[in-house]
């Protein structure tokens, strides 16, 4: 009877301690769509018909970033491949397949992360002819 009241008490802490995750988790998600969702407007509607002028600085800085973020993805991609592949050399079976796991999403991610720059291009050229 004993054993019995200390499996209740265990099952009813992982009861609580996941319902907190879940708690934690709505919380985190509703605090997101809040931030995402609120818009802001720096400027008004006839503004954004400017000159080329503003037109050609959004552009820069748009480029700006476009560059830096494609830069500090692709040493990050590079580096994170580089340890999975000595981890995955030095690993024993299990982790090897662990790794294989690991794997095919990050080269996903980091194949999204090297044509970033080409995909913002071609939205650019686009955006540009409508």
């Amino acid at each position: 009877m004993e054993n019995c009241n200390k499996y209740n008490s265990i099952v009813n802490e992982v009861k609580y301690m996941n319902m907190k995750k879940g708690i934690i988790t709505l919380i985190i998600f509703v605090l997101i769509v809040i931030f995402i969702g609120n818009t802001v407007n720096a400027f008004s509607l006839p503004e954004l018909t400017g000159t080329k002028t503003k037109a050609k600085e959004i552009e820069k800085v748009g480029n700006a970033v476009i560059q830096v973020l494609s830069v500090v993805g692709s040493i990050l991609s590079v580096i994170v491949i580089v340890v999975l592949g000595i981890k995955y050399m030095l690993g024993s079976v299990e982790e090897k397949a662990e790794y294989k796991r690991t794997l095919i999403p990050f080269l996903i991610g980091a194949i999204f992360i090297f044509a970033a720059s080409t995909i913002a291009g071609i939205v650019y050229q686009v955006a540009i002819k409508i």
